[in-house]
């Protein structure tokens, strides 16, 4: 009787345990998550937000709405085949009239050339010589005299697939694509299509920063991984010293060293190994050899904390074993580092994608890589919509990197050698 009622009492007790124990882990929750707020906060407002903002701009297409509105309704109904019919010519004449008068035709004008060249000239040349709203019926006479280019189908049809609200013209652009006058998707013309080549460009050069950063920075990571801790503080110190330099600072200590008459070349000269100065500047080696220095510890850090945990133990195990330097190095250490070779290689190449000021300074005209497009349509040509665009490619290919490698490397821990 005595162990029943015991039980009994151990089965309410126990109910209200439970609930305080959930209860208390809720505040803990609570709490914590009230700590990290204001860095969440921080984020969405410096961070995500202005990425959603960029995303947003690449597709945002309201100018020529706004602008043109009884025009975009008008031509709603317009299949493309032929010319619209009076209405649309009416109503866009009342458009220009009220754009003009409203001072904001510039903004439709704009918008419309970067789908078609002249087009600026078309549609301000007609708000000028547009004296009032033409008599019903004579619309379409009265704008192909202004201009003949109104009598023209793709003339039309640039303005109906500029009537937003949304458009994947800046999209398609971005990738050297267009829309031709059937609404079919089409490459862009020869003079217009860059794009691809530079971002082709952009991931070579890249490439080639994060092969050699990897190829410079593994040995002195491993240097600092197997010094005595003294020796290893004192060079990892030279390694935090560009950190405490401006990127500015580096970067033009590089147009000294490599100009024409600069201390390279002064120095080849006097040892008489050239007779004329080495072009070393404002070309795909200037890039870079200064990309490098910049990005090197970006890929010596992750590999030295991973060269770190690695324990002297296995290469003596294999050296006991008989295995001779080279087989224990590739075998045996080499694939514990490849977690920090990873980490270290996607940081640097992620890094050098977005890379403006290093390759604006010291490279040529066919240098520049996808940022300085992306800079030169932002604050230049005031052409957000292509900078946004480009800017949404670039970041769906960091992206898709970022996955490749979360991919590869989820899941396993490589000790010794061997995968577990």
């Amino acid at each position: 009787m005595t162990d029943a009622r015991l039980t009994g009492a151990n089965a309410l007790t126990e109910v209200p345990l439970k609930r305080r124990l959930r209860r208390a882990e809720r505040t803990r929750q609570v709490k914590a998550l009230a700590l990290v707020l204001p860095l969440l906060v921080f984020l969405l407002f410096t961070f995500a937000g202005p990425i959603a903002g960029m995303l947003w701009r690449a597709v945002d297409d309201r100018e020529v709405r706004q602008v043109l509105p009884q025009t975009i309704a008008a031509l709603a109904d317009w299949d493309g085949k032929d010319l619209p019919d009076e209405k649309a010519f009416a109503a866009l004449a009342s458009d220009i009239l009220a754009a003009r008068a409203s001072g904001i035709i510039a903004i439709a004008a704009k918008r419309l050339n970067y789908a078609l060249n002249g087009f600026r000239t078309i549609l301000t040349s007609t708000a000028r010589n547009l004296k009032a709203q033409p008599e019903p019926g004579t619309a379409r006479e009265t704008l192909g005299k202004i201009n003949p280019a109104w009598r023209e189908r793709a003339t039309w049809t640039t303005i109906k697939d500029a009537g937003g609200p949304v458009t994947g013209f800046y999209l398609l652009a971005a990738l050297d694509l267009t829309r031709n006058v059937d609404g079919a998707i089409v490459a862009a013309a020869s003079d217009q299509a860059i794009y691809r080549n530079v971002f082709a460009r952009t991931f070579l050069i890249s490439f080639s920063v994060t092969v050699l950063c990897l190829i410079l920075g593994f040995p002195v990571a491993y240097l600092l991984a197997t010094l005595p801790p003294g020796r290893s503080n004192l060079l990892m110190i030279f390694v935090l010293l560009p950190f405490w330099t401006s990127l500015l600072v580096r970067t033009c200590a590089w147009i000294v060293l490599l100009q024409s008459k600069g201390v390279v070349n002064d120095s080849l000269h006097w040892l008489g190994i050239i007779d004329e100065p080495l072009r070393l500047i404002y070309n795909r080696f200037g890039v870079c050899v200064a990309m490098t220095h910049v990005l090197l510890p970006f890929m010596i850090l992750p590999l030295y904390s991973s060269m770190k945990a690695i324990s002297p133990a296995y290469m003596r195990a294999a050296a006991s074993l008989g295995a001779p330097p080279t087989t224990a190095f590739l075998r045996i250490y080499l694939p514990q580092t490849l977690p920090g070779i990873g980490a270290g290689s996607l940081l640097v190449f992620i890094l050098a994608l977005g890379y403006y000021i290093t390759p604006a300074l010291v490279g040529g005209a066919a240098d520049q890589m996808i940022s300085y497009f992306i800079a030169l349509y932002t604050t230049e040509t005031a052409n957000w919509g292509l900078a946004s665009a480009l800017g949404a490619v670039l970041l769906l290919a960091t992206l898709l990197l970022a996955l490749v490698y979360g991919k590869l490397v989820q899941g396993q821990q490589v000790t010794g050698g061997m995968k577990n």
